[in-house]
């Protein structure tokens, strides 16, 4: 059986599979979903969410899901979900236990993954939840709106936990308990990341002690299961991508190494693919213990544009590329979240991105970091906690001294040693006409003219010669791009005098094929 330091792939499942087949799933049809993504890949662990609010077991502490309104469902999608594990509960069958059953007849571990404080609950506000008809709704969310974060944090959360409320800890631990004992997992992920609004935003670096408690309980909790079984119980924590991140937040990261209240760290997004988690900052921390560190992945890197290649191909150059960006940065392996998939949708990338051999000579991106920021609308701050120093898109202002924005980007490859069969920088602009003029300088020379491509044309019928869009593209000499850090120095010479409006740099990355 693997150990958390040779998982390669850790694979989250969010419970997904239960709505994959008409009601009622049968069992088989259950654990083939789970593991047709796993099967064959680099992937040495499984992840499961056991739930988010309520228990799919029969608990003497907690609400069991679908109860809340009687098994009567928001959607159909909610009734497909919940009524396939209640109606396996109803035939006497369990499907945790099957699932850790199959894993292990499949040699992998498999772990309960227990969302900390999901909020799926569409910017509904505290005062409001007691008229919301939501099967992850809850009695004790209801009856109390006094215990959630109201107006003391980003108004699309307002109705997550506050977790400085010493009946909420104990609810939440509750959960956490409640799954290790039941099923004979190989560990437990508190998944603090999903979502990271749990204490009044003002108070959250000084309360981060109250994190640090369950945290604490949970170690305390596997220690006991690890004695009384006779083998280990590993906990996981899913933590912001940065430290600062983490303090602003509540988790207090030091603490928890210095005390071993971890054995898995995965730095990771709040919303979308955190793609610029300060991997290093991590494993340094973590020298001298036995705690590993897996960065990775969520269903996608939001504010990606399109490109030069087909979506899904840039999707997949740039999973390689962060990939191995990480693990220059120390990574352990690679953690993959919300990966819905079938047997060959995450294929390529899921036999792929589990060891820097099989990374080797794969087509990558490597693009600065995106502060992608959303104000209105759906999830509308969920993002704040993702990517705080983002270096694009950024608006090329006239300075006084012919200066202007410095972009890093990070070489993983060795192209000294595998020469790529073609090598391109590119950047991409915003509200760009004939006339502007720009001069790009990579590691201070200046570059050459580049070829000039339109972008996404104007809408709504896209078909167009030309839009607002458009991508500065150089062939670049492997020979100039060594492994590490490169600048790309962008500097307005000239906007259009016609145009008011900035011209925004949105995207600068370097493109690798072979």
């Amino acid at each position: 059986m693997p150990s958390p330091s040779d998982y390669g792939i850790i694979y989250n499942w969010d419970g997904a599979p239960h709505g994959y087949a008409q009601v009622p799933q049968s069992m088989e049809n259950f654990l083939q979903s789970t593991y047709a993504p796993l099967q064959d890949t680099q992937a040495g662990a499984l992840f499961w969410c056991i739930g988010e609010h309520a228990a799919r077991w029969q608990s003497d502490e907690l609400e069991l899901l679908g109860d809340v309104h009687n098994r009567v469902y928001e959607n159909a999608q909610s009734f497909t979900h919940t009524e396939n594990i209640r109606r396996m509960l109803d035939r006497g069958e369990d499907p945790q236990a099957a699932l850790v059953q199959r894993g292990r007849d499949l040699g992998l571990h498999v772990y309960a993954s227990v969302r900390m404080n999901d909020n799926h609950f569409g910017g509904t506000q505290p005062q409001d939840m007691h008229r919301l008809h939501h099967t992850e709704n809850t009695r004790l969310r209801r009856e109390h709106p006094e215990w959630m974060l109201g107006a003391e944090t980003s108004e699309w959360y307002a109705a997550s936990w506050n977790m400085s409320v010493p009946e909420i800890r104990e609810h939440r631990f509750t959960h956490v308990r409640e799954a290790c004992e039941r099923y004979d997992w190989d560990g437990v992920e508190l998944d603090w990341q999903r979502h990271a609004f749990h204490l009044p935003e003002d108070e959250a670096y000084r309360l981060r002690y109250v994190i640090t408690d369950v945290q604490r309980a949970a170690k305390q909790l596997a220690q006991r299961l690890s004695q009384e079984r006779g083998r280990p119980f590993y906990v996981a924590a899913r933590v912001a991508g940065s430290l600062e991140m983490c303090r602003r937040i509540g988790y207090d990261i030091p603490t928890w190494i210095a005390e071993g209240l971890v054995d898995i760290l995965i730095p990771g997004g709040n919303a979308g693919t955190e793609t610029d988690a300060d991997v290093q900052q991590f494993v340094d921390l973590c020298q001298g213990s036995s705690i590993v560190v897996y960065p990775g992945f969520d269903g996608g890197i939001p504010g990606m544009p399109t490109g030069p290649e087909a979506a899904s191909t840039r999707d997949r150059m740039s999973v390689r590329g962060i990939a191995s960006k990480y693990y220059r940065g120390g990574a352990t392996g690679m953690y993959v979240f919300n990966w819905h998939a079938d047997g060959e949708t995450r294929r390529e990338n899921m036999t792929q991105i589990g060891s820097t051999d099989t990374l080797r000579r794969t087509d990558k991106i490597f693009a600065a970091t995106n502060r992608y920021i959303v104000y209105e609308g759906e999830w509308r701050g969920a993002y704040r906690r993702d990517r705080i120093l983002g270096e694009v898109p950024v608006a090329l202002k006239p300075t006084l001294t012919g200066d202007g924005p410095t972009i890093s980007l990070e070489m993983a490859d060795d192209l000294v040693e595998d020469p790529p069969a073609t090598l391109q920088l590119r950047l991409r602009f915003n509200e760009w006409v004939d006339g502007d003029k720009v001069t790009v300088q990579f590691n201070d020379d200046e570059l050459s003219v580049p070829d000039i491509t339109y972008g996404v044309v104007y809408e709504p019928h896209s078909i167009g010669e030309v839009g607002p869009d458009v991508w500065y593209v150089f062939a670049m000499d492997p020979a100039q791009v060594a492994l590490g850090t490169h600048r790309v120095k962008v500097i307005l010479v000239e906007r259009h005098p016609q145009v008011a409006s900035d011209l925004v740099l949105t995207d600068v990355e370097l493109a690798v094929t072979y």
